[in-house]
């Protein structure tokens, strides 16, 4: 059963500036898995923002907002995001499922 659905999308410059200015950001914001997958990657912050726009998108359809390190986003060795949620039955669910998309300037779930 459905019991929320979440969509999102952020401006990557927004992500890329708020990294740039505040020195703790991306610790605050990201699991440790996500900063060392967008190490890994060209550009970064184009896969920071998808997954910033996952949480984002996590937030509306569960109603409201938990830790933004308590939501995670891990690619399956098929190259698939899995969301990852710490405590889930707490929150009252059991599955949670993310879609990602990013173009240049955005990111997308």
């Amino acid at each position: 059963m459905i019991t929320g659905i979440g969509i999102d999308i952020i401006e990557v410059a927004r992500v890329k500036k708020a990294a740039e200015a505040h020195s703790r950001f991306l610790e605050k914001i990201f699991t440790a898995e996500e900063i060392r997958y967008s190490e890994t990657m060209h550009n970064k912050y184009l896969h920071l923002a998808a997954r910033f726009a996952a949480k984002e998108a996590f937030f509306k359809a569960l109603g409201r907002r938990i830790s933004w390190t308590a939501v995670g986003v891990v690619n399956l060795p098929s190259g698939r995001p899995e969301l990852t949620v710490a405590v889930p039955e707490a929150l009252g669910f059991d599955r949670a499922s993310v879609s990602l998309s990013h173009l240049n300037d955005y990111g997308l779930a």
